[in-house]
């Protein structure tokens, strides 16, 4: 099992923890329609390592790249539209998701 958080490269995790060598895809996907009140960790672990478009609560979408996924939490890579930064998120903040 991957740590929930700490810096690509840590010893002995080595290809585990990478960022996405390509950007992610151009076109963001439609928003799926949900109403929970998080999202579940089942069902975002079938994103790990896939591009995943995330549409935060109160929040401008944006693509992810997870690599973790806990009982309450995400982490992963981040686009900023430049390149990838690694980032966590609660799973109580994002209000949709999708991947591919």
């Amino acid at each position: 099992m991957l740590p929930p958080f700490g810096p690509p490269g840590v010893p002995g995790q080595q290809g585990q923890l990478q960022a996405p060598s390509a950007p992610p895809p151009s076109t963001i996907p439609a928003m799926p329609f949900t109403s929970t009140f998080a999202i579940d960790p089942g069902a975002i672990s079938g994103c790990l390592f896939r591009y995943t478009y995330i549409w935060p609560r109160g929040g401008q979408g944006f693509w992810f790249y997870p690599v973790f996924v806990g009982r309450t939490s995400v982490s992963g890579f981040r686009w900023n539209g430049f390149f990838w930064t690694f980032s966590g998120f609660d799973l109580g903040r994002i209000e949709s998701f999708t991947c591919v």
